[in-house]
């Protein structure tokens, strides 16, 4: 064990920083299990967020080190004095803190926004980051299935198939050298129908068409010696779709901006924009109501954004597609991602696997008036029908009710149910120093990075 007595240490720890959940945090990265990290730049572990480090009392810009010796020393000088006589114990503590930031701070921020953030803090620019929650990420960027998405369904030229090609590849290089858990495990698009067969064909070609790699067609005896309990007439091979930690990703993306000076206000609800001389003034509601003053807005906020969005420019329509998960209770009988041929709205009820290999299906697609994040057990109904068209095997009372999702949706179900990304800068809507993201639905999680430094860039150049 990293701690002579890791059980009373963590205690103890959490004791002097005043945040019970530490236990439970040091618990789950690993502290009380003895895992050695040898590696703590590359884990994570040299990362303490400013809403931790406020905790600690320590400076109000955070704490980022760049090397063991300067996480020992500032460790040593600020927050645990003494404590690195132990120099493992240090590491532990600092990942442990990292880990309960986490925790209390949400599973994941719009992760659009915190990698423009990023972008613009890197820029020079002086960024604040309004949240309205209490927690970071708390909605679209966490209530998803945590797909690295390959390419493959957008029209050619458009932003979500160019965002999409481009954001997957700097994901994987992201995670590799952040150290956040990814895994390209690749996913079978299956057919069960002759029409669904025929359709393959398209899928493929649009794939090919925005530059994604690998794509094949595949017999269904070829899926079955991959995957033996698959039941398909043909499919679709895509070996660059994978899977992400979106709480580790979004986390990272929070470190890099705030390392460049970028500040998240939690609880700052925008109630009202309104351009004024000079940029932009900001009434913000929450505990603490204040108005701000910008030069410069970029408005990410998810379902929110058409409604703040028009009270400067034309509000575009919005509709609300909700789609529920269902989790599998036991061990999933499959190493790759499986998906059925694509409906109106949504990619089907699919199954994906999270980074420990939990087998979830969903989302479904269920329109609806308002942002609900409810989920009615009984439409477990359903998805057993259309689980069974490629694996008969699922028993019967295996799914479990877990969370649900709202799609941003700029199309309508009359529509198609599918719009492009709207990332509109002054030459669109003719309001300079103003950016506005809407309809930022799948793919936004693997396009992030590329969504970022695009629309940080129409900014910069006032395009």
């Amino acid at each position: 064990n990293l701690f002579p007595h890791p059980v009373a240490e963590v205690r103890r720890i959490a004791d002097q920083v005043g945040a019970k959940t530490l236990f439970d945090a040091a618990h789950q990265c690993g502290i009380i299990a003895g895992k050695a990290w040898p590696n703590p730049l590359a884990e994570g572990a040299h990362l303490m967020t400013m809403s931790t480090y406020k905790s600690l009392g320590g400076p109000a810009g955070g704490l980022i080190v760049t090397n063991e010796a300067d996480l020992a020393e500032r460790l040593d000088a600020i927050a645990f004095p003494g404590l690195t006589a132990n120099f493992d114990a240090a590491k532990s503590a600092a990942l442990a803190m990292t880990m309960l930031d986490w925790r209390d701070h949400g599973a994941a921020y719009a992760d659009e926004m915190i990698a423009m953030a990023r972008a613009l803090a890197a820029a020079g620019r002086e960024v604040v980051i309004l949240e309205a929650a209490g927690a970071f990420g708390t909605e679209t960027s966490a209530r998803n299935s945590e797909v690295i998405h390959a390419g493959i369904y957008y029209p050619k030229g458009g932003l979500k198939a160019r965002m999409c090609v481009e954001g997957r590849r700097r994901l994987y290089d992201w995670c590799a050298a952040h150290g956040i858990a990814a895994r390209k495990c690749g996913k079978f698009i299956v057919a069960n129908s002759e029409t669904e067969v025929e359709g393959l064909a398209g899928i493929l070609a649009r794939a090919q068409a925005n530059g994604v790699e690998g794509m094949a067609r595949v017999s269904a005896a070829e899926a079955r010696a991959r995957e033996p309990d698959l039941t398909c007439l043909a499919a679709l091979w895509s070996p660059e779709t994978g899977i992400v930690d979106s709480h580790g990703l979004m986390l990272s993306y929070l470190g890099a901006a705030e390392e460049r000076g970028a500040m998240l206000a939690l609880n700052a609800p925008v109630e009202r924009i309104a351009a004024v001389a000079g940029g932009y003034e900001i009434t913000v509601g929450g505990e603490t109501p204040m108005a701000l003053k910008a030069q410069e807005v970029v408005n990410a906020a998810g379902h929110t954004a058409p409604t703040l969005h028009g009270m400067i420019a034309d509000r575009p329509r919005q509709w609300y597609a909700r789609g529920v998960y269902f989790k599998l209770d036991g061990r999933s009988p499959f190493s790759t991602l499986i998906y059925p041929a694509p409906t109106v709205g949504g990619l089907g009820v699919h199954l994906t696997l999270d980074m420990g290999g939990q087998a979830k299906f969903g989302p479904d697609v269920e329109w609806i008036d308002g942002v609900d994040y409810s989920v009615d057990p009984s439409r477990a109904d359903g998805f057993y029908s259309e689980i069974r068209r490629y694996w008969p095997g699922l028993p019967d009372g295996a799914l479990i009710h877990d969370y649900a999702g709202v799609r941003p949706k700029l199309a309508g179900p009359e529509e198609g149910g599918s719009a492009d990304f709207v990332i509109a800068g002054p030459e669109t809507h003719g309001r300079p120093g103003y950016v506005a993201l809407m309809g930022i639905e799948s793919p936004g999680l693997t396009s992030s990075l590329a969504i970022g430094d695009y629309a940080a860039g129409l900014l910069l150049s006032g395009a």
